[in-house]
């Protein structure tokens, strides 16, 4: 995933630019993998009465005719409760995938089902849509498949008043979005956005909860970009939607912030930028500041040792201000974000140490958008160095070879910035830092490594006399014959002997 560009070491002018070149490369490759790392899973519901929690109820595979049966009593049962029991016991077979191949392949069975949804007895209807969901949780698209008459009216009950049915319809609509592009086509001219952006108002946490997720499995299709996600002036579109803006008012820090539902919608912003459609858009609405303000209140969560499930919310808020960062000149950004620079990398900092410890794969996700951060902007640089931080990031170069390479191109941010930068790199323990990582092998580690050498004594030539004091030549002298390598570690050599 963090797959460099190589190339080679030129006098400064060309070796600053060409840093900077690869950094793009590298970002843009990772911003793609990452659109393509998708989170699509189906969610399962199961609340069951009492008696069924308690084994009362027996879950069977069903053969035609017991679904015969149960849809009959269902129907024409001459009893509420009877009828009731009936969709439970077929809710319960539904459970097995022997019985929905079964269900789907019986004639009119989705008929009598719809019917029941449609029917004027909530606990009918209730009941009906509990079977709907089993069969849209199915591992076979063939079953979800056949549940698609249903999604016009799942989509007319996401405007009706009870809470537990609309979070109901909801994860049921998301298992079909998943399913395939045949479901999305269906839905999509049926209203789906408009409907979704209807239900973002509810004051109810269960059904924003149920709503980010059917979003975020909409926004993860490989239509999205063309057809779902378009710009403010297609309409249907969700940027054409109030979803937006309802999105970031959700993930505003306060007591008002429900986690659950930050998460869901922290990766539904997360599927929208990766697109790349109109990411201005999202600056405009405020992107930016909310989720900088965000970061500043998960940092202070980890301070408070309320750190309960923080990692749910951190890696995609992490990845949605990398990703607009890369797409924002320093001067948007520090307009954008109304914080001081301090606080922001303080927070990221904050954060790092507390993933260090409790959640090293995190790493990389907060050093990409310290990256980013320090890329284009001096100030965040001297934040950097005014807060003292070099030497807590050079304590995580022996995390991995992944973290290492991320925490050496942050220094390099900090370095091409000119000699008042590095006067704070060196003298200090960046160079000694730097000759443990000649001793690695990983091509990536070594390619920057020599990236942040070649800077250093360009700007700070005293550093380079040091580096041939403590036998830098001979730590170079390992990497001569590496084909990636052997053309930057000879112009480094010249220029540490010639300085």
């Amino acid at each position: 995933m963090w797959n460099r560009l190589q190339g080679r070491l030129r006098p400064v002018g060309c070796g600053v630019e060409e840093l900077r070149c690869r950094r793009r490369e590298r970002e843009a490759a990772l911003r793609k993998a990452r659109r393509e790392q998708q989170l699509v899973s189906k969610r399962l519901l199961r609340d069951y009465a009492p008696e069924e929690a308690a084994g009362e109820c027996v879950d069977l595979i069903l053969g035609e005719a017991e679904i015969q049966q149960f849809l009959r009593l269902a129907q024409r049962g001459t009893e509420e409760k009877e009828r009731e029991r009936a969709l439970v016991s077929l809710r319960r077979g539904l459970q097995h995938l022997e019985t929905q191949q079964t269900f789907i392949r019986l004639e009119g069975s989705m008929r009598t089902l719809i019917g029941l949804l449609t029917s004027n007895q909530a606990l009918l209807q209730l009941e009906a849509a509990r079977c709907l969901h089993e069969l849209s949780h199915s591992e076979q698209s063939a079953v979800a498949e056949a549940c698609l008459p249903a999604t016009s009216y799942l989509l007319t009950y996401l405007s009706g008043h009870s809470s537990d049915f609309i979070e109901l319809c909801l994860y049921t609509l998301g298992n079909l979005i998943v399913e395939s592009e045949a479901v999305r086509r269906q839905l999509l001219p049926q209203g789906i956005v408009p409907a979704l952006a209807a239900c973002i108002q509810s004051p109810h946490p269960t059904v924003l909860e149920a709503l980010g997720y059917a979003l975020s499995q909409l926004l993860q299709a490989k239509e999205a970009p063309e057809k779902i996600i378009p710009s403010a002036s297609v309409g249907s579109s969700v940027l054409g939607s109030t979803l937006p803006q309802h999105m970031l008012r959700l993930l505003q820090p306060g007591p008002k912030l429900n986690p659950g539902v930050a998460v869901e919608f922290a990766w539904c912003l997360h599927y929208i930028i990766c697109s790349q459609v109109n990411n201005a858009l999202l600056i405009t609405h405020g992107a930016l500041s909310t989720l900088g303000l965000l970061l500043l209140d998960l940092a202070g969560a980890v301070q408070r040792s309320e750190d309960a499930g923080l990692e749910l919310l951190v890696c995609p808020v992490f990845r949605c201000l990398s990703n607009l960062l890369t797409e924002t000149a320093a001067e948007a950004v520090e307009g954008q974000m109304q914080l001081r620079d301090e606080r922001v990398v303080a927070a990221l900092f904050i954060l790092l140490q507390f993933f260090l410890q409790k959640q090293p794969s995190l790493l990389p996700e907060g050093l990409w958008l310290l990256n980013n951060l320090t890329a284009n902007s001096p100030s965040f640089c001297t934040s950097l160095l005014s807060l003292d931080l070099i030497e807590p990031l050079l304590q995580l170069l022996p995390v991995s070879n992944v973290v290492s390479v991320l925490v050496l191109t942050v220094l390099c941010n900090v370095a091409e910035k000119g000699p008042a930068y590095c006067e704070h790199l060196w003298p200090g323990p960046l160079l000694s830092s730097l000759l443990g990582m000649l001793a690695f092998s990983d091509t990536d580690v070594i390619g920057q490594s020599l990236e942040l050498l070649q800077l250093l004594f360009l700007y700070r030539p005293e550093a380079a006399q040091a580096f041939l004091q403590q036998s830098g030549l001979q730590a170079l002298e390992r990497h001569e014959e590496e084909a990636q390598l052997q053309e930057r570690v000879h112009v480094l050599q010249q220029t540490a002997l010639h300085r």
